[in-house]
């Protein structure tokens, strides 16, 4: 790809972000959103769940697909494909007129999501060759998600309010084709030197496994462990994890090469980014329902009490890339897990819930941990490999927040989904929270073991 000039290196940049915000505040609204789509499409917190986790698994089995067909067919048409199916899944969500086909449209905007983060990022590292200059448009790129996590839960509570849920899809729409003519324009096509290969049967087994998964955890307390369908979906689930632990030892160059979990740092990265996203996950899922559902506040109001996590965490996000720079990746996993791990705690033993200053004290701290994680959790898998596969172990790392993730708003909502049969939604909630403690202490112990500066292994 021929050097770009200044003004416009700034101007793809610029677009790659408009794809970023869109992805990343379609998640914090939806949030703040859940109970108004509880109380109109009549849904059980399990189709609630399935509204976030049926976005985040088909994204999170997608995006090593997506990324690598990008390098190989070209990033600008794979981008514009993602823009074009995002609007459009948007446009379909606000239109759904029940909750099966709500949960069809995010799939949708999940297909596209998968073609936008993850191709955005490839578009910008081979915009901005130079390392410094890489160094800062990342930077900016980083500073999008802190802004869509601040304004995420006060945009959502205020369209929820004034409007309806439905607008929370109607935003994405605008921006998404003002993305898409200004791709059009701007943005040159670039492709991989040398592509990864193909592996769909890995990416079928892997679809199989994520879906299996999750449905045995959302929908098990409805159903019962013991229906034949549960038990069938935990089944798939092995077999397709043991299918593709199989295949990929014979493929050249599988979706994702089991030999990189053999690297201490890299494996560490990946347990972290589950645990530290299950918590995000399950701890949105949780205080959204418990403001709205149990204090009765509006959908606004629950977004200005949610509001100082999401500016902490937008505060803290640069800092940790810069403490990343000059002390590497463990102090601040450390700090991560430790605040994480006592914002918890409050909620789990100390009933936070039921006063003002502990929950806001909760709040922050949440904010500030998960802000310390995402630059502490790339850097540690990217140097837990060799060079040439950077690329591919940040795509696991993307993976793997997206997975944690799901199965934290599976996990915790089916934890829930079985306390409301017997007791209120406080006391439902407290085995709950006491699941994202260990979460919390999960990302402290594995920060602290496995984050280091440790040679890259040798893979291939």
């Amino acid at each position: 790809m021929a050097e770009l000039a200044p003004r416009r290196r700034m101007l793809v940049l610029a677009i790659c972000c408009m794809s970023l915000l869109i992805v990343s505040l379609d998640n914090t609204i939806l949030n703040v959103a859940l109970p108004s789509m509880q109380r109109e499409l009549d849904a059980s917190v399990s189709g609630l769940q399935w509204t976030i986790d049926a976005y985040l698994i088909v994204l999170a089995s997608l995006l090593i697909f997506s990324g690598s067909t990008a390098d190989r067919i070209g990033r600008r048409r794979v981008f514009q494909t993602g823009l074009v199916l995002f609007t459009l899944g948007s446009v379909l969500c606000s239109l759904a007129p029940g909750l099966g086909w709500l949960v069809g449209a995010r799939v949708v905007q999940a297909v596209g999501g998968s073609m936008l983060n993850p191709v955005a990022m490839s578009i910008i590292t081979n915009t901005f060759t130079e390392p410094r200059e890489r160094a800062r448009a990342i930077g900016v790129w980083a500073g999008v998600v802190g802004i869509s996590m601040a304004a995420g839960p006060l945009v959502g509570g205020l369209l929820v309010d004034s409007v309806g849920w439905r607008a929370i899809f109607w935003i994405n729409v605008p921006v998404g084709a003002a993305a898409l003519v200004l791709t059009a324009l701007f943005v040159p096509e670039s492709r991989a030197d040398r592509p990864r290969r193909a592996d769909p049967l890995g990416q079928l087994l892997v679809i199989a496994l994520f879906g299996g998964l999750t449905y045995a955890i959302i929908e098990g307390p409805m159903l019962g462990w013991d229906a034949p369908v549960i038990i069938g979906c935990v089944v798939l689930a092995a077999a397709s994890l043991a299918g593709f632990l199989a295949h990929a030892r014979r493929h050249p160059e599988p979706l994702i090469d089991p030999r990189f979990f053999r690297s201490v740092p890299f494996s560490g990265a990946t347990v972290i980014a589950v645990a530290a996203f299950a918590s995000l996950g399950g701890f949105l899922f949780l205080n959204t329902l418990y403001l709205q559902n149990v204090r009765g506040l509006s959908a606004l109001e629950a977004g200005v009490y949610l509001l100082p996590m999401a500016a902490t965490t937008g505060v803290f996000a640069p800092l940790s890339g810069r403490l990343v720079g000059a002390r590497g990746p463990r102090l601040p996993l450390q700090l991560a897990g430790a605040s994480m791990l006592t914002a918890t705690l409050l909620l789990a033993a100390f009933d936070a819930e039921t006063r003002d200053p502990l929950l806001f004290t909760s709040y922050v701290l949440f904010g500030l941990g998960f802000g310390m994680l995402n630059a502490p959790i790339t850097n540690t898998a990217v140097s837990g490999m060799p060079r040439e596969q950077a690329g591919v172990a940040a795509a696991v790392a993307s993976t793997s927040r997206q997975l944690g993730q799901a199965l934290g708003v599976a996990v915790i909502g089916a934890v829930i989904t079985a306390g409301l049969a017997h007791t209120s939604f406080v006391h439902a909630a407290r085995p709950a929270y006491w699941i994202l403690v260990g979460c919390g202490a999960a990302i402290l112990v594995l920060g602290t073991l496995t984050a280091g500066r440790r040679p890259a292994l040798k893979v291939g």
